[in-house]
This record gives C-alpha cells, sequence and structure tokens, in this order.
C-alpha cells in the first residue's frame, strides 16, 4: 500500500479530531455560561433545589414595610428551630408562608434565595456553602407596603371577596395589595399548627390562597373604557369632541350590531344629547364606546392594550396572570371573531379579562402623562454582602401626555362633575381633585355584577393610583367607589400627608 492509499485515513484522523474539539469547547462555553453568566439568576431560582434545601437550615432574612415596621420575622421551636411568623393575616395572600411542612408561597417564595441568604452575587461565597454547608443568615427585604394601608384595605373589603392595588404612578411602587379572604399564615409556618392550618384554609370557601390581586381575572366592565380612550385617542380614530348623531336614539332602542343589540340605558337623563367623549366618560356611556371600538378596529384595541401589559405575564415581583381583550383566533382584527365581540369588549364585556394589578398600571399609566411605571414591591436587600436599593424603572411611554391629559380630564369628571357623581358615589376625596372610573361587570345568570373603580389623586398632581375590585359587589358606585375613595383619602390625608 502506497502513501496515497494512506492519506484518507489521515484526513479522516484530522476531521475526526477538530470535530471532537469543538465539541468539547462548545461543552467549554456551556459550562461557563452556566456556572459564570447565568449564575446568579440560577442561584436566586426559587425551583433551585440548593435554595430549597438551604430553606430548611437557614435563620430567613426579617421582610419590613417602608416605615420599616416588622412584616414577617423569626420565632424558635423547643429544639431552637426558627419559623416564621407574620404580623397580620391581610398580609397572607402577598407575602404567603415558609412552612417546614408546606414548603413556600407568595413572596416568600419568589425571592427565597435572598431571604435564605443565596441571592447575592458573591460567587466565592455561595460555592463554598455548596461545599460545607452550614446554618446561613438570610438577608432583610424592604418593601414599598405600608402597613397600616394594607390593613385598612383588607379591612375595607370585609366578607366580600376581592382585591385592591394601590400604587404610587410616578415609581410603580406598591402602597397596598389586598385580596380577601385572607387566612393564618404564621400558622401554616408554625410546625405544631401546620397541618390543620393547611387543611382549613384548603377547604376554606373563596380559595383564600388565591392573590387575587395579581391572579384573579374578571371581566372589567365599564372600567375597560379607559384602555379603549387609550387606543381610540392615541390612534386617531376620535377626539375629545367626537360624537355619534345614532347614539341618542340606539340609548332607546339599542345599537344593531350586525344582528346583536346592544342596551344601555341608565342614563335616561341626557335624553336626545349627542355626546362627546368627556360626557361619555361621565355617564359611561355603552353605546358611545361600542362605536368607538368599532371605529378604532380590533387590531388597534389589542396594540395599544398590549402597550398597557395586556398578552404577557406583567413584570413583577410576584407571579401574574395575563389579561386579555378576546381569548384570540378570529380573523376580525386582533384576534377578534367579529364586530359584535369587539363592540361589546370595547365597553368591558365579551371575552376581555383582567386582573387588578393590570387596572391599577392602566390608572397610573393615564396618572403618569403616558409613562407606565414598573410595578414595584421589594425595594431593598440588606445583608453581609451589603445593601441594594432597587430603583423605579420605566416599562414604557404607553401614550402622549396630550392624549393622558385628555383621558385624566374625563375622568376627572367622573368623579367631579354633576353628572359624574351620580356613578361614582364615595370615590371623590373632600379637599383633593380625584379622578376615576367605576365599572359594573355583568357575570351572567342571577348574580349580582362585580363590582370595579379605578383611579387616582390628586387629580392635579398625583400621588396615588388605584384599583378596587368587589366580587359580586353590584354597582361601581355600590362598593368599589367609596373603597377607593376612603383609601385614596386614609393616604393622602393621615398616612403620608
Amino acid at each position: 500500500m502506497n502513501t496515497l492509499d494512506r492519506a484518507p485515513i489521515g484526513r479522516g484522523i484530522a476531521r475526526t479530531g477538530l470535530i471532537l474539539s469543538v465539541l468539547f469547547g462548545l461543552i467549554a462555553v456551556g459550562a461557563g455560561y452556566w456556572q459564570v453568566v447565568r449564575a446568579s439568576e440560577l442561584s436566586r431560582a426559587a425551583d433551585n433545589p440548593l435554595v430549597i434545601a438551604a430553606a430548611r437550615d437557614v435563620v430567613r432574612g426579617t421582610i419590613v414595610d417602608r416605615s420599616g415596621a416588622i412584616l414577617a420575622s423569626n420565632r424558635y421551636d423547643a429544639n431552637g428551630e426558627p419559623y416564621r411568623v407574620y404580623a397580620d393575616r391581610s398580609l397572607a395572600p402577598l407575602i404567603g408562608y415558609a412552612s417546614p411542612v408546606y414548603g413556600t408561597a407568595g413572596l416568600e417564595r419568589a425571592d427565597n434565595a435572598e431571604l435564605s441568604g443565596l441571592g447575592s452575587n458573591n460567587s466565592l461565597e455561595d460555592l463554598l456553602y455548596k461545599l460545607a454547608p452550614q446554618r446561613r443568615q438570610g438577608d432583610d427585604l424592604t418593601l414599598s407596603l405600608s402597613l397600616k394601608l394594607q390593613e385598612a384595605a383588607v379591612k375595607a373589603l370585609g366578607a366580600y371577596r376581592g382585591a385592591v392595588v394601590m400604587l404610587d404612578p410616578r415609581t410603580g411602587r406598591v402602597l397596598a395589595m389586598a385580596s380577601t379572604p385572607v387566612f393564618d399564615a404564621s400558622a401554616i409556618a408554625n410546625p405544631i399548627t401546620a397541618q390543620a392550618a393547611f387543611a382549613r384554609t384548603s377547604a376554606a370557601a373563596g380559595q383564600p390562597f388565591l392573590n387575587r390581586a395579581t391572579m384573579g381575572r374578571y371581566v372589567p366592565g365599564s372600567v375597560f373604557k379607559i384602555v379603549t380612550s387609550i387606543a381610540a385617542l392615541g390612534s386617531g380614530a376620535i377626539n375629545a369632541s367626537t360624537s355619534y348623531p345614532q347614539q341618542p336614539a340606539a340609548e332607546q332602542t339599542g345599537l344593531l350590531v350586525s344582528g346583536f343589540r346592544i342596551h344601555d340605558g341608565h342614563h335616561d337623563f341626557t335624553g336626545s344629547q349627542v355626546l362627546d367623549y368627556d360626557q361619555a366618560i361621565e355617564v359611561s356611556c355603552n353605546i358611545y364606546f361600542a362605536l368607538t371600538g368599532l371605529r378604532t378596529g380590533g387590531a388597534a384595541l389589542a396594540d395599544w392594550a398590549d402597550r398597557l401589559g395586556f398578552g404577557a405575564p406583567i413584570p413583577f415581583d410576584l407571579p401574574t396572570a395575563t389579561s386579555q381583550v378576546t381569548n384570540g383566533g378570529g380573523s376580525f382584527g386582533g384576534g377578534f371573531s367579529d364586530d359584535v365581540e369587539l363592540a361589546n369588549a370595547a365597553y368591558g364585556q365579551a371575552e376581555t379579562l383582567v386582573t387588578p394589578l393590570q387596572m391599577a398600571l392602566v390608572a397610573a399609566s393615564v396618572a403618569n402623562g403616558g409613562v407606565l411605571m414598573k410595578p414595584e414591591l421589594v425595594t431593598g436587600i440588606s445583608g453581609p454582602a451589603g445593601n441594594e436599593t432597587i430603583g423605579p424603572a420605566a416599562l414604557g411611554t404607553v401614550m402622549t401626555p396630550a392624549v393622558a391629559g385628555t383621558i385624566g380630564n374625563a375622568m376627572e369628571l367622573a368623579v367631579e362633575s354633576d353628572w359624574g357623581r351620580i356613578f361614582t358615589t364615595g370615590a371623590a376625596i373632600p379637599g383633593i381633585l380625584t379622578a376615576g372610573k367605576t365599572g359594573t361587570a355583568e357575570i351572567g345568570g342571577s348574580a349580582e355584577p362585580n363590582s370595579w373603580f379605578i383611579g387616582y389623586a390628586p387629580a392635579d398632581n398625583p400621588e396615588v393610583a388605584i384599583a378596587v375590585i368587589v366580587e359580586q359587589g353590584g354597582h361601581g358606585s355600590a362598593q368599589a367607589a367609596p373603597i377607593a375613595g376612603s383609601l385614596m383619602s386614609l393616604w393622602l390625608k393621615t398616612l403620608n400627608p
């Protein structure tokens, strides 16, 4: 055999060596990526086995509110093992629990790494712990929450199931995030009472473990008219002077859309008057907004809603359910099935579903001149590695200041004007200009509608935005509006004057 016969074998060996070198190189790059670039992220993941194991052998960090009031701390059992105690049941759906029997839930789960002392960026420290585990001290968390406001929100909801979200529209920082019914998180965290407390809560009516503020999805009713307003005014489909000549007659006979008749009839006192945009918000005219939705179009409505956070989970400290304008799949535009669905969705019915957090952000974006801020609950982390402050961050500009001003003016009239007060009883704060919108969301059958309110104050210099949902609370003015007015008043006049 001559050298020409052996040449292909040599080239094959070289080729194989090259391939193996590339593969080993890719493995090295991948290992480096996960061990170095993504190491911090992985070490913070709530489902990381190391984090879960560490949580069983750690003195968890303390959680405090914006004023330093302790929300979650530790006690010790007869064997010297720590367990969690919580300041008030109003915090339970939000902060959750850390239980040696049932694991973690709520913020205790979302920030388990930090509270377990594994949330630092100190790779050497984390490596030493992996090699020689020992009891650690977890990091402390500071929340933007006000405990007193949180307690007041739960008290205001009373025996109703529902939620309240209050935040600073300028920063996105959450001031209160209440969900009812509540439960006894301390009893679930205590190893002696955990099993009985967990079984009792699991069997209780109203799903106490559900954080309705972030995970509850509701038909919005007329509060969705603010989303339609943003889409219609932002896209140029309407302006503040837009009116529809057919609207007064449709108030009497119903608006016929492809064989489906849309009714209104709750503002007979407007008679034959053709309403403009401000007046349509004041009296919450369904006919006006059905026509506006059709003029705006499904694609535009869906697109502008997406800018507000619809269609995807909201980036937040806790998991959030996705709000939607439609179930999708239709070919009419924006996923709507036809003009009937679009017309009904435009005033908050049809297949439209929202979370209370989403609607608080809608109100906040108007209050903040069109800029939507990222909602934030955790504002500070402190521990042996040092202190970290989490500052405000904008998610984007949803609308121009001019559009926000037009909508804000109409929302102010909806609370402060003679017409508006008929539908927003109790929302106005004496001595402080208030802006808002009620909603009465029909849920089918003979059940009472859900009661909604979204708004902000002071209207001329907003410091707080709010969303209130009271399940089967009746008209928006019956429950949600007075709850919102009382809580905004408490915050602006007493807790943060």
